[in-house]
């Protein structure tokens, strides 16, 4: 019998940088990942199938949304509707995300 619910220490989830996405989570309603993108990287990403919330928990970029752009840092949160286009741009220092999907979507698509 599965407990009903999961416990994670965000000092290790960051820890791994094995990959540039790295989902952690995933129940019927959302899912959630962190997302790794270094200084001078290009964050490849395309519109997604649904709302995605994102929280830096470190590092420095800015955030394009729709065409309008803002900085980003520690502590930011941004919420970003279904089907908008968006990307990190300018990321000058080392960005660490926490990416939360409703409902969950694959951040590879």
């Amino acid at each position: 019998d599965m407990a009903s619910y999961q416990a994670f220490e965000l000092e290790e989830l960051q820890a791994d940088r094995s990959r540039s996405y790295a989902e952690f989570l995933r129940r019927p309603g959302l899912s959630m990942g962190i997302y790794h993108l270094p200084a001078g990287g290009k964050d490849p990403q395309h519109p997604h199938s649904a709302d995605e919330i994102y929280v830096v928990l470190a590092g420095r970029a800015a955030l394009e949304v729709e065409g309008e752009r803002f900085h980003v840092g520690p502590g930011k949160v941004v919420s970003v509707d279904v089907g908008a286009d968006h990307r990190f741009v300018d990321v000058t220092e080392d960005l660490q995300v926490l990416v939360v999907f409703a409902p969950p979507d694959d951040p590879g698509a």
